[in-house]
């Protein structure tokens, strides 16, 4: 049995190569496989680093233009601040000047009010010279009709006549002083008075320059509270105002301030404050609250009419800016119940647009 097994053996030759061979070829595509995945893994790495450099190259561009942007904003907000210590060094120079034009006035007023009283003393004192001299014209007058009458004149009846004459001589010069005393006074009266002109000119010049340098701040605050407000529901701009819808801010009937009206409150305070600490204080100005209602009467115990409503809410909208920090001084409020509509239609729109709180910078 052995002996057919080896002959098995010897003729069917070794297998053991083949067998080899064909580990040798899976291996190797093995390998070539791997080599394919790992050449594709590189593709696609470096297709990802391409992205990531072309992004970071990106984000340097946009830190570049970032920084030009902020130099560019920096440097307008030093030119800014520049400008704003141009304009208070013009507004101090231009305060002096005012005052020294009221000095100038007051004195000047003094002066005319002197001239005038003595204008007064030399027609009072001329009047009393023209009844003397009537009175001496008429004694004259008897004089010479006594003298005409009379065949012979004394020597003392000449010696009157020639004292009367004298002394009527006299009261022509005093007149003729008097006289041109009064024209010397008018005339500097006359010129006084231009000068008060001129510097009542030169005054109300320095005025409307304080009324145009409070309309300039009236600008800012308007286009820094539109920035602010514009946009949000029940808060218009009419004109010049500021108008918030009634039920933005208190509930119907109700002059309570509900919690969205202070929160759009505080944002009007916060701009007012801003914008007020950059306006000096010889500049006057003052935000006036008008309260608005509708047609339709008011009906509960707290208020007896829309005049009341109007005006509480007006007031509680200006003690809520107080508390906010807005001075008292700079606030006013003002109650116009139903008699200033903006829409007077019996509609339920237009009561909703005539019930309104309006806020307006005006002078102080």
């Amino acid at each position: 049995m052995k002996t057919r097994r080896r002959n098995s053996i010897s003729g069917n030759g070794d297998t053991s190569w083949p067998g080899f061979v064909d580990a040798l070829s899976s291996l190797l595509m093995v390998i070539i496989f791997l080599l394919s995945m790992f050449v594709l893994g590189q593709f696609f790495l470096g297709q990802a680093l391409s992205g990531r450099d072309a992004a970071l190259a990106n984000l340097r561009t946009q830190v570049s233009e970032l920084g030009g942007l902020l130099k560019m904003e920096r440097d307008a907000n030093t030119d800014l601040r520049a400008d704003v210590g141009q304009l208070s060094s013009s507004l101090q120079s231009m305060t002096a000047s005012k005052d020294a034009l009221d000095l100038a006035v007051t004195t000047l007023s003094t002066t005319l009010q002197d001239r005038e009283e003595q204008l007064l003393y030399l027609q009072t004192t001329k009047a009393e010279m023209d009844n003397t001299l009537a009175d001496y014209k008429d004694r004259y007058g008897v004089a010479n009709t006594a003298l005409t009458e009379e065949l012979s004149i004394s020597a003392a009846a000449r010696a009157e006549v020639a004292r009367l004459q004298s002394d009527i001589t006299t009261l022509k010069e005093q007149l003729s002083r008097l006289e041109y005393a009064l024209e010397a006074s008018e005339g500097r009266d006359k010129s006084q008075q231009a000068v008060i002109v001129n510097l009542g000119s030169r005054l109300n010049a320095a005025l409307a320059s304080k009324v145009e340098e409070l309309a300039g701040y009236r600008s800012d605050f308007f286009a820094r509270l539109k920035k602010v407000l514009s946009g949000r529901p029940g808060i218009r701009i009419e004109g010049d105002r500021f108008v918030f819808a009634s039920e933005l801010l208190f509930s119907s009937g109700s002059a309570e301030l509900g919690p969205e009206g202070r929160v759009e409150l505080r944002k009007l305070a916060e701009t007012l404050l801003e914008i007020s600490r950059e306006i000096p204080p010889n500049v006057k100005w003052i935000l006036r609250i008008d309260g608005h209602t509708d047609l339709r009467p008011i009906s509960n115990a707290e208020f007896k009419n829309n005049w009341e409503l109007s005006a509480q809410r007006a007031i509680s909208v200006v003690e809520f800016l107080i508390i906010a920090g807005v001075p008292a001084n700079r606030l006013a409020a003002t109650g116009f119940g139903q008699h200033q509509p903006l829409d007077t239609e019996n509609s339920a729109e237009a009561y909703g647009r005539n019930r309104r709180i309006e806020m307006r910078l005006t002078d102080g």
